[in-house]
């Protein structure tokens, strides 16, 4: 259903990924709080995938339920029945990991109790459930004067069938979001009780009068997918699109749910769920894991830091790149400076900002911001340029999907600050990573530009990987100059001398440098393309690659989550080789190679989807200096030769493990690479 010639439907590539994610949570050679980390990973990525993904189709099913998609031919509709069958299958796979997890936990010193108490643990529960959460509690009977709350998204209730007088009602109650997720029982410090846990066993002690037939833990997931179209807003100058984005998100509490997921207690229980909420069976699951598996994430706060750090991999230390402790203007103006997180430190770009905002000579500072840390170094760095006098630009994507209300925020504050803010170009997000810094040097401007893969944020930079180039080239840092006086203006449609920038030019861009390796395949020289994104979805993008290969050019393409193209079809896409990785660090890095060797390559915000290609405002750099293209085509090749993280996707549309033959050296390339 999913697979059709040489196509595979986006959806499903999505969920393949996210089992690869949840594999690593069963891998016995990550330390057992990693693959805690991972099952709660998983669990988070499924909640965005409903929310966003499955919101989307449920919206165009609404809209335009005729319209298939453009590889496998689906309707929406058809795509939410399998999304739904295969999520089932997904979540019994979850179940059996969680088991084992828990198990190994245990093992290491760490037991989770669920539903199995001793009398002791039982009386001691008891008492803390009674002073500390009982109070904290909403419980409400549903009844003609209590109808039935709107569930929160992502929120848990416990849902009772209650009995008084000889009549049955139903009580609900939400988990206090102010209570620690866990209680450690005393004596043993590391055995614990989840909060959701806790309340399934105590919870009905808060209806006091009520005898209690039967209960269920439930958790509602609401469509959270919304678009923001410049019709929707006021053509006027002064039309502020901040406060009509606040109205959009504050909508977002009242959208359709999509799924129900319950520990599957008591049917009745359910059913009225579903009754009430217009859930049919195929979007109700039933989990043998939390509901919350938030509390997974941080389950090493309860051991002392040694033996925390014992069940975790091996802290590391980032690279301190760039200048040293000397000026890193003069570092950048004697030659490009390469970061490559987070094998390098994110202070050396920070450290520019600060010198660049005490700097005489820097005339101006402009930037483009999609995601921010929550304590953000950069921010205070913009501000205090602006307050030194430095012109200081800020285009701020206030539709950074669930980090609007964070965007929002900063905008105020660089707003305060006295920096310029805009928002963006018409209806594209400006995903862009790109900093121009204009020096005034005796009347003559001279240039420095910083380029990436990955946001500005100081946190990511330390899980995420990123390639990042800042320089002095006079052509890109006129290029970066004209970008941003391009989309103060609302120009998109511009060509530049090195950069290349989308919607206008990065496609074709790069479909020509596919074109050109595919003449060189047809006229019998030596041909390839070496791609790593995190998703490839373009159609145009796939097609152009599947001729490529059918030319004779060698594609190695890795790919970390969603692959429309599928590899290995004889005759058709032999000549392509997809493999993905997921390991310790989040590969987040776009490159484009061209050439046996990357004779030219690109580092980009952008992956091939239709929506950054096309609809998005995005960059594309090549690597000028020889010896960054030849680390960064040596990264690429590392990747490529790992046969521990790495996954290879066959034409059946599995993942498989890279074969390794016999005394082969391991190759983790993460590890390598650090």
């Amino acid at each position: 259903m999913f697979i059709k010639d040489e196509y595979i439907n986006r959806e499903y590539s999505w969920l393949l990924f996210n089992k690869r994610v949840l594999d690593q949570a069963a891998d016995k050679s990550v330390p057992v709080l990693e693959r805690a980390k991972f099952f709660s990973i998983f669990c988070s990525n499924l909640d965005e995938f409903y929310m966003v993904r499955v919101g989307s189709l449920y919206n165009q099913n609404a809209v335009s339920p005729k319209t298939r998609e453009n590889k496998t031919k689906l309707t929406a509709s058809e795509q939410l029945s399998g999304i739904f069958a295969h999520t089932k299958k997904l979540c019994r796979t979850a179940g059996k990991i969680y088991e084992l997890l828990k198990k190994d936990l245990k093992e290491s010193g760490i037991k989770q109790v669920r539903g199995n108490l001793n009398d002791k643990q039982r009386a001691e529960l008891k008492k803390y459930f009674t002073a500390s959460v009982l109070p904290f509690l909403s419980p409400m009977v549903l009844d003609a004067k209590h109808p039935l709350m709107r569930f929160e998204n992502a929120h848990v209730y416990l849902i009772l069938r209650l009995e008084k007088g000889g009549r049955e009602m139903i009580g609900v109650m939400p988990l206090p979001a102010k209570v620690k997720p866990v209680y450690v029982f005393s004596g043993k410090k590391t055995t614990f009780i989840t909060l959701e846990d806790m309340v399934k066993e105590l919870g009905a002690m808060a209806f006091a009068g009520y005898k209690c037939l039967g209960s269920a833990m439930a958790r509602v997931t609401r469509n959270a997918d919304f678009e923001t179209d410049e019709a929707d807003c006021d053509s006027e100058y002064d039309y502020d699109f901040a406060k009509y984005l606040k109205e959009k998100i504050e909508m977002r509490a009242s959208f359709d749910a999509v799924r129900l997921e319950t520990d599957g207690a008591d049917d009745e229980c359910v059913a009225f769920l579903c009754r009430n909420l217009h859930i049919k069976d195929k979007q109700c699951f039933a989990l043998d894991y939390p509901l919350d598996a938030k509390y997974l994430g941080k389950i090493g706060d309860m051991l002392p830091d040694d033996e925390a750090a014992a069940r975790k991999y091996a802290p590391f230390r980032p690279k301190g790149s760039g200048g040293g402790d000397g000026s890193m203007i003069a570092r950048v103006m004697r030659g490009d400076v390469f970061l490559s997180y987070p094998y390098d430190s994110f202070s050396a770009l920070v450290r520019l900002l600060e010198e660049c905002a005490e700097s005489k000579e820097v005339a101006s500072i402009k930037i483009t911001i999609y995601r921010l840390d929550d304590r953000s170094r950069i921010v205070e760095a913009l501000k205090r340029a602006s307050e030194n006098g430095i012109e200081v630009t800020v285009v701020i994507e206030l539709c950074a999907r669930f980090d609007e209300e964070n965007n929002l925020y900063y905008a105020h504050v660089l707003k305060e600050a006295g920096c310029t803010i805009f928002y963006g170009v018409g209806n594209y997000k400006v995903h862009s990573k790109i900093v121009s810094i204009v020096l005034n040097r005796g009347g003559e401007a001279r240039y420095i530009t910083h380029l990436g893969t990955g946001n500005y944020n100081e946190s990511t930079s330390r899980l995420y990987t990123d390639l990042n180039i800042i320089t002095a080239n006079e052509q890109i840092g006129r290029d970066g100059a004209a970008f941003f006086r391009n989309l103060a203006i609302g120009n998109i449609e511009q060509d530049y001398e090195k950069l290349l920038i989308a919607p206008h030019s990065l496609k074709s861009g790069l479909l020509a440098y596919i074109d050109r390796e595919t003449e060189k395949a047809k006229r019998g020289e030596s041909a390839a393309i070496t791609a790593k994104m995190n998703s490839l979805t373009d159609l145009d993008m796939i097609r152009r690659l599947i001729k490529a290969g059918q030319a004779g050019v060698k594609v190695h393409l890795i790919v970390r989550g969603i692959c429309c193209l599928r590899p290995g079809i004889e005759g058709k896409t032999d000549n392509i080789r997809v493999i993905s990785i997921v390991g310790r660090f989040l590969e987040h890095s776009r490159v484009y190679a061209f050439g046996p060797d990357g004779q030219d390559i690109f580092i980009s915000s952008a992956d091939l989807m239709t929506r950054n290609t096309d609809k998005r405002v995005e960059i594309a750099t090549p690597v000028l200096d020889p010896a960054i293209r030849a680390a960064v085509f040596a990264k690429l090749e590392t990747m490529l030769s790992d046969n521990v993280k790495a996954r290879e996707l066959h034409a059946s549309g599995e993942y498989l493990p890279v074969p390794r033959p016999d005394g082969a050296k391991p190759v983790n390339s993460q590890e390598d690479i650090l």
